[in-house]
C-alpha cells in the first residue's frame, strides 16, 4: 500500500518536470522567433549599406532586394523553429516521435504528389527570387493586373491596385510579368499641338521646361537624366503627336510626370502654344442664309447632351445634384 504513493509521486514529479521542459521549449521558441524578427531586419540594412559604400548597387533596388529576401528568411526560420519546437514538446510529452517524422515524411509525399499546384507555385516562387524578376515596393503588371507589390512569398505574390484592392497570385499562374520600377522609370509624355505650331519651338520650350525642374528641388534628386524628346512621333485628327520621356528613380515617374504636364500646359499658355481638341463642324440643308433657326436650335441641343452624357452616372438620369 506505501508503494502506490510513492508511484503515483513520482508520475507526478516526471510529468511537472515534463510540464516545465515544454514550457521552457515553447519559452525559447518565442525568444528565437522574436530575436529573428528583431534582428533580421537590422542585419539587413547593414548589408545594404555596406554594398552602397562598396559601389556595388543603388541604395533604393539593394533595399528592394533585401526586403523581398529578408521577409522570406525571417518566415522560413519561424516556421523551422516553431516546428522543432512542436516535435521536442511531443517528445516531452512522452511521444514516441519517430512514427510520426515516418508518417509525416509518408503524408509529405502524398501531399507532394496530390498538391502539383502547391509545388508548382513554389518552384516558380523560388525562380522569382533567384532570378530577382519582382521584388516588394516595385511596381508591376501581372497578367494585365497593374499595383504596388506588397508581399512576395513561396507560393504566392500580393499586389495592391491604386484604389486599395488587394490581388493575390499564385506563382505558377503568372504568366505575363512587367516590373515598372527596376532600376530606373520612365515618364512618356504624348504632347498634341496644333498643326500650325512650329515643332522646333515646341520641343525647345519641352526641353527648357525639363532643365529647369532639375535645378529644383524635390525633383533635382528624382530625375536622372535630361528630358529625351524623341520627335514628333504621329500626326493625330486635330494635332500634332509629339513624344518625350524622362528618366527618374524608381515610382518617381509619376510625381516627375504629374508637375511636368502642369509646368507645361502653364507655359504653353503664357507662349500662345494651342493643344487642340475635337471640334464639329455643322453644315444645314438649304440654301445659304435660309436655315430655320428652330433646326438650327435642335441641332446644338443634341451636340451638347450628346457630349455631356459621358459625364453623367448610369444612375443619374438627369436628375440636378442635390445642394
Amino acid at each position: 500500500m506505501s508503494s502506490l504513493p510513492l508511484f503515483s509521486l513520482d508520475r507526478l514529479s516526471l510529468a511537472l518536470v515534463a510540464a516545465v521542459r515544454i514550457v521552457m521549449i515553447l519559452v525559447v521558441a518565442f525568444i528565437l522567433v522574436r530575436m529573428i524578427n528583431k534582428w533580421v531586419p537590422k542585419l539587413r540594412q547593414r548589408i545594404v549599406e555596406s554594398m552602397v559604400r562598396r559601389g556595388t548597387g543603388h541604395n533604393g533596388e539593394l533595399e528592394k532586394r533585401a526586403a523581398t529576401l529578408g521577409g522570406i528568411f525571417r518566415r522560413t526560420l519561424s516556421v523551422l523553429i516553431w516546428t522543432g519546437a512542436l516535435v521536442m514538446s511531443l517528445k516531452e510529452a512522452g511521444f514516441d516521435i519517430g512514427p510520426i517524422l515516418a508518417g509525416a515524411g509518408v503524408v509529405g509525399l502524398a501531399v507532394g504528389f496530390g498538391a502539383q499546384n502547391l509545388v508548382r507555385d513554389t518552384i516558380s516562387g523560388l525562380f522569382m527570387l533567384i532570378e530577382n524578376q519582382v521584388r516588394v515596393n516595385d511596381v508591376a503588371v501581372i497578367n494585365g493586373t497593374s499595383g504596388l507589390v506588397e508581399e512576395i512569398n513561396l507560393r504566392t505574390t500580393v499586389l495592391r491596385g491604386a484604389d486599395g484592392t488587394v490581388h493575390v497570385f499564385p506563382n505558377g499562374i503568372i504568366t505575363s510579368l512587367s516590373n515598372m520600377t527596376r532600376e530606373y522609370s520612365y515618364y512618356v509624355l504624348d504632347i498634341g499641338v496644333a498643326y500650325k505650331e512650329d515643332t522646333d519651338k515646341v520641343m525647345a520650350v519641352l526641353k527648357d521646361i525639363a532643365d529647369q525642374m532639375m535645378k529644383e528641388d524635390p525633383y533635382s534628386v528624382l530625375i536622372l537624366e535630361p528630358l529625351e524628346v524623341l520627335g514628333v512621333d504621329r500626326f493625330a485628327e486635330s494635332a500634332v503627336i509629339i513624344k518625350a520621356r524622362i528618366k527618374t528613380l524608381p515610382i518617381q515617374q509619376w510625381t516627375v510626370g504629374r508637375e511636368m504636364n502642369r509646368r507645361i500646359k502653364k507655359r504653353f499658355d503664357e507662349l500662345g502654344i494651342e493643344i487642340p481638341f475635337p471640334q464639329r463642324t455643322l453644315y444645314l440643308a438649304g440654301a445659304p442664309g435660309q436655315a430655320d433657326p428652330e433646326q438650327l436650335k435642335t441641332l446644338i441641343r443634341e451636340v451638347l447632351d450628346e457630349r455631356a452624357a459621358p459625364a453623367r452616372s448610369p444612375g443619374d438620369h438627369g436628375a440636378s445634384p442635390a445642394a
